[in-house]
């Protein structure tokens, strides 16, 4: 398969994934956890235990996903990026940003007493979520905008065409 394709797929899918998570985690945060409150106690826990059977499955996979694209994604873009601290600065926050957000999506759709815990306070730790996650898309529009990479081979006249 040509190289183009394996970087389309791979962005394609990070990029995809990226926006179903955090786009489960918005309907999660500013819909279901408030319509759910008013729920009698009995039909509520059965919801919640019926939503995260699923919403499980979407956020384990997901962070593989988002692991297995990221990673070859960094590898592809960095030889582009050589010579921009900043560049670097932002893709490592970013990076630590996404494994924090892994972390309390993870806990959240645990079992343990952790994870039991935190559901208790479900609206404060998907908003924690959802910040996090705009940050990070905040984060790489505008490294991918501001701090375009070089394309090796290409002249910087090519370059500066690709981006305008």
């Amino acid at each position: 398969m040509d190289q183009m394709w394996i970087d389309f797929i791979s962005r394609w899918l990070h990029v995809t994934t990226a926006i179903a998570l955090l786009g489960g985690a918005i309907f999660s945060r500013f819909v279901l956890i408030p319509a759910a409150a008013e729920l009698p106690d009995a039909e509520h826990d059965k919801l919640r235990a019926g939503v995260l059977g699923r919403w499980k499955r979407f956020v384990h996979l997901g962070i593989t996903l988002l692991l297995l694209t990221g990673f070859y994604n960094f590898v592809r873009a960095m030889p582009g990026h050589k010579g921009q601290p900043l560049y670097h600065s932002l893709i490592g926050t970013k990076i630590l940003l996404a494994f924090a957000i892994f972390f309390i999506a993870s806990a959240m759709v645990g079992r343990s007493s952790l994870a039991i815990a935190m559901r208790k306070n479900a609206a404060r730790w998907t908003g924690i979520i959802v910040v996090l996650g705009l940050l990070i898309v905040a984060i790489s529009s505008y490294a991918k905008v501001a701090l375009p990479g070089k394309v090796p081979g290409a002249t910087q006249i090519e370059i500066n065409a690709v981006v305008e």
